[in-house]
């Protein structure tokens, strides 16, 4: 073989390998974009994705202890058919269900005395296809409490704010969220 029958052979080789490389990224980057993310961290006290929106509150109780933080949860049951919630220790990996697996056709609250906080500061809402299917299709999670997290003193306020908070982050969204 000549050195330019071996030159040539050599750089075949490469493009070869290039194409190759090439092609597995092109497929790579086609199923990434085209599954949309599994777990996302809710920042605010308002989220809104394509099915589904939700928003936290505040009930005051007499007491700490009596204080209930509430996330209504209002999703399209063709594309979340449930949704289920679970507070979590990320130290120990404790875990605590704050709701069983529960249809989403109309509004799901989600209740948990304030004080669980403290032992299981990270909230998972995991909502399931309509397709079915063990896992969940979209969980999104926080670390404690939003920050801008309002309180009421009762709960006529506290449903007029969190059908009202909903309302505006769909329509600031430019999504119905359901």
């Amino acid at each position: 073989m000549t050195a330019r029958q071996a030159a040539w052979h050599s750089d075949a080789c490469a493009r070869a390998i290039l194409r190759l490389v090439l092609c597995a990224c092109a497929v790579a980057s086609a199923s990434a974009a085209a599954d949309p993310p599994r777990e996302v961290h809710g920042v605010a006290d308002a989220y809104v994705v394509p099915g589904m929106a939700l928003a936290w509150g505040i009930l005051r109780g007499t007491d700490e202890a009596s204080t209930r933080v509430v996330i209504r949860i209002v999703a399209d049951p063709q594309i979340y058919a449930a949704v289920s919630a679970i507070g979590k220790n990320p130290f120990s990996d404790r875990q605590r269900t704050l709701l069983p697996s529960t249809p989403t056709a109309g509004a799901v609250d989600v209740l948990a005395p304030r004080p669980q906080y403290a032992d299981f500061p990270r909230t998972e809402l995991r909502f399931y296809s309509s397709g079915g299917g063990a896992e969940p299709a979209l969980v999104v999670f926080y670390l404690g409490v939003p920050d801008t997290t309002p309180e009421f003193a009762t709960e006529a306020n506290l449903n007029a704010y969190l059908v009202d908070r909903i309302a505006r982050a769909r329509a600031a969204a430019g999504s119905s969220g359901k």
